[in-house]
């Protein structure tokens, strides 16, 4: 699945390059839609496609998709150039631009198209690549048969960097860069010993032009940064020779992503009023119970036992989440492998359901332990925890949660279907979903429903005290929330600040997860104290929650379906 951004000036009589955008491990084509929009603004014809196994599209048969099918670019690099239907655009001049798997299925492209322009005895049908994040693979091997302009971008702090040659992402005397530099040299030319960063290489009439760019920024933000934006809009523009009248410092994506961000912000925050008004109607207005007394405020060893369980919270947080990844590959192997199957197909977050059912079954035990031997005998009492309810109300809770989870997405599919957008903030995003994912969502929604439930109870019943203001209450359960995954983002990166290198390299994919868990994990607890005052119960939060949560996760990551 892919969006085609298509300016006025391409037209038959003008037919205009085209550049097919590729993203890369987790995410979809919206996550790019930045550099097609900057791309479209000058004049060139951008697709910006859902890589197999994510977003729209559905699963490849092969397990390296990325290195085989370029994530499904090939086949529409084929197909433009042989469609008498793309009629306004330039068939001698057609790219490719990615950014980390992406970057590598660039690569690929150029690679496969080369191989077959050796075959043919044509040139190659992908004019030019460009590769953002991702130089593993430039090697002899797949350079050799390059029969495009290369340009490359690589973060200077790239964490992945730990796998590159030199283990670090300085790109002037890497192998990787030279290779890539060096490949398209004149035989018997003085080969480059040292890369000039953004110096072009090359002649453009024999397809050998070749530049290296290194901006100083994390991997996950390179697509997001205005400086690497710039080099790769002056590529494109350089290699096909198509200059426009607006500057490459001239972009206005960073507006698109600051109100998309507000729409992400403000179409959570609308499902709380949206609620209240629902529980005023008849049917739910007998789930509206009184709000239980708060709980006296902790002194002494109430004090003691309460920092000593928000403290020891956020470090079983913290020391599990990697071992639960790594214990996600023992036990879903199919998915972990990337082969197709129904069984907890989802890769990445089949590592964050166990560390939410393991954090969820801690925190029940914790609040029943402090509950049991402290909280009873020092006036607390049952009244006060918001856990009484009668099962026909029970159900009618869950049903409310599913209107509330249908009025929100629905509201994001009348969006999406006038102005196809949705909402999102830089990687962080909230698609719309295929109806067979409601599948997944029965799957995993009730493993996490445990997590969600026990930050419930202890947001409500065990950090809600006489005295203590509302705002200061909630941001304190915020931070309990969030912080044991927050040290790990910092432990990562202080440590990669210190040494060059991250702490944890096998799982730095899923420490890169985090960017997106840790702001969800800060604002759950505001939603499941608002729920609790308009209800008084514990219950209506955690499922109204889960279920729209979950669905985010579900949507935004690899999902191997044996679907076609």
């Amino acid at each position: 699945m892919g969006d085609l951004f298509k300016p006025n000036s391409a037209t038959r009589d003008n037919p205009v390059p085209l550049i097919v955008v590729v993203p890369g491990f987790q995410r979809s084509r919206e996550s790019l839609s930045n550099i097609a929009i900057e791309l479209a603004r000058r004049g060139f014809v951008t697709i910006s496609i859902d890589p197999y196994a994510q977003g729209g599209s559905s699963a490849s048969l092969s397990r390296i998709a990325a290195t085989t099918e370029g994530y499904g670019m090939f086949a529409v690099i084929d197909y433009a150039a042989s469609s008498g239907n793309l009629n306004y655009i330039d068939k001698s001049r057609i790219g490719a631009t990615g950014h980390s798997a992406g970057g590598n299925a660039a690569i690929r492209g150029a690679n496969y198209f080369g191989r077959e322009a050796q075959r043919t005895g044509r040139p190659s049908k992908l004019h030019s690549v460009y590769v953002s994040g991702y130089v593993l693979t430039l090697t002899d091997e797949v350079l050799k048969d390059v029969r495009s302009n290369v340009g490359a971008s690589y973060a200077y702090y790239d964490e992945g960097a730990y796998r590159n040659e030199l283990k670090n992402g300085d790109m002037r005397i890497a192998p990787e860069a030279l290779r890539l530099i060096n490949a398209a040299r004149e035989p018997g030319a003085t080969l480059v010993a040292e890369v000039e960063i953004g110096r072009y290489y090359g002649d453009k009439s024999q397809r050998t032009p070749r530049v290296m760019h290194n901006e100083r920024v994390l991997h996950p933000f390179q697509p997001y940064n205005k400086e690497a934006t710039a080099n790769q809009i002056d590529y494109f523009e350089y290699v096909f020779d198509f200059r426009s009248d607006i500057g490459s410092a001239d972009q206005i994506w960073q507006w698109k992503e600051l109100l998309s961000m507000v729409s992400l912000a403000m179409a959570l925050v609308a499902v709380i009023p949206f609620g209240r008004l629902l529980l005023e109607t008849p049917w739910f207005q007998p789930l509206v119970q009184p709000l239980p007394r708060p709980l006296p405020k902790p002194q002494g060893n109430g004090k003691i036992l309460f920092w000593s369980t928000f403290v020891l919270g956020a470090l079983i947080a913290c020391f599990t989440y990697i071992p639960m990844a790594e214990l996600s590959q023992k036990l879903f192997v199919a998915a972990s492998r990337r082969e197709l199957t129904w069984f907890f197909p989802q890769r990445m977050n089949n590592a964050v359901m166990l560390w939410a059912v393991l954090n969820g079954t801690v925190g029940f035990l914790m609040f029943w332990l402090s509950y049991r031997y402290f909280g009873r005998k020092n006036g607390v009492s049952q009244d006060m925890l918001g856990l009484r309810i009668k099962p026909s109300h029970l159900l009618q809770t869950f049903l409310l949660a599913c209107c509330l989870f249908v009025f929100y997405f629905l509201f994001l599919f009348t969006v999406y279907y006038f102005f196809h957008v949705d909402y999102r903030f830089l990687f962080m995003g909230v698609r719309v979903f295929q109806p067979e994912l409601l599948i997944l969502l029965i799957m995993y929604a009730p493993f996490f429903f445990i997590f969600f439930l026990a930050n419930s109870l202890r947001v409500n019943a065990a950090m809600r005290f006489e005295g203590q203001p509302e705002w200061r209450s909630m941001l304190l359960a915020g931070i309990a929330n969030s912080l044991g995954l927050l040290l790990i983002v910092v432990v990562q990166y202080a440590t990669f600040a210190w040494t060059g290198m991250v702490y944890w390299t096998d799982g730095w994919l899923y420490v890169n997860l985090l960017f997106a868990v840790v702001p969800m994990m800060f604002v759950l607890p505001y939603f499941n104290r608002y729920f609790f005052r308009m209800t008084g119960s514990i219950y209506l939060g955690p499922m109204v929650t889960c279920l729209i949560f979950v669905m985010i996760l579900i949507t935004n990551t690899v999902i191997y379906l044996p679907l076609e």
